[in-house]
């Protein structure tokens, strides 16, 4: 879990100073197609003897997480990086606490709150846009729907063909989008070379140890791990992207991790 928050946040500062060179949808689209290709030569998806229903699961998984990086990356170009992940966090909190019949979850539900209230560009013109803010919401409810259904498709297809079939269908989904706005762009050797690295860093290795994670823990400790994640972006941030955060957006990604934390260890 900690080597996938490391390698994903890595994966999005890269990706982030390609932004300059090719829009934030061809960027995602390079991503999961060079991941796709990379996980294909490895692992073959594996569909015989799978029910529909079966099917349908790892669609669904494919569909969340190519629209969660398609709006992750839409915000990622509004917000820094540690900002666009704090408030991304909001859809696994939301997961939590929903799955949860506890009153002391409201606490935790305010302290986010407050979290994106300080996030929010009151009256003044800094470095978070109320656009990043909506897709990094947009990101984080199906961040929730790709939980929910990677532990699904965990369960229904060995190994991790589930994955490799999934990458290909969220392949599917953003290419038309991608390859629209990339054009002859994405064919550059150099632009190619970093996309690899970008699909290695932000798809392949973080999703296949998030999957085998999954299959050896509860989805609790999931949560508390995963809380991690937007400090982890935020310190990324800094030191990769020179993105130096004002004292309140500190405070604010505090409040989501705090909040995070709180809500997925309570359920032990």
């Amino acid at each position: 879990m900690l080597l996938g928050i490391l390698s994903v946040q890595v994966g999005a500062g890269l990706a982030k100073n390609l932004f300059t060179q090719l829009p934030p949808s061809a960027v995602v689209f390079l991503r999961i197609a060079t991941g796709a290709v990379m996980l294909l030569a490895v692992v073959r998806p594996r569909v015989r003897g799978l029910s529909w229903r079966d099917v349908t699961v790892g669609v669904a998984f494919g569909l969340s997480l190519g629209l969660m990086n398609l709006s992750f990356y839409e915000a990622l170009a509004r917000l820094p990086i540690g900002v666009t992940v704090a408030i991304e966090f909001l859809g696994p909190l939301t997961l939590a606490v929903v799955s949860s019949r506890r009153r002391v979850d409201l606490l935790w539900v305010t302290l986010a709150a407050a979290g994106v209230i300080l996030l929010a560009p009151w009256g003044q013109a800094g470095t978070v846009s109320w656009a990043g803010i909506g897709f990094a919401a947009l990101a984080g409810t199906f961040w929730a729907a790709y939980i929910v259904f990677s532990q699904a498709t965990g369960a229904r297809f060995p190994g991790a063909s589930g994955l490799s079939f999934a990458m290909i269908v969220s392949a599917i989904v953003v290419a038309p989008i991608g390859v629209t706005a990339g054009g002859s762009d994405l064919l550059r050797p150099e632009i190619l070379l970093v996309g690899a690295g970008v699909g290695l860093l932000s798809s392949v290795i973080p999703y296949s140890l998030e999957l085998e994670a999954l299959r050896r823990m509860p989805k609790r400790v999931f949560g508390i791990l995963m809380s991690l994640e937007p400090a982890a972006a935020a310190l990324v941030g800094l030191f990769v992207l020179h993105e130096v955060l004002q004292i309140r957006e500190w405070a604010a990604i505090g409040c989501v991790v705090v909040a995070s934390i709180g809500a997925t260890r309570a359920d032990a």
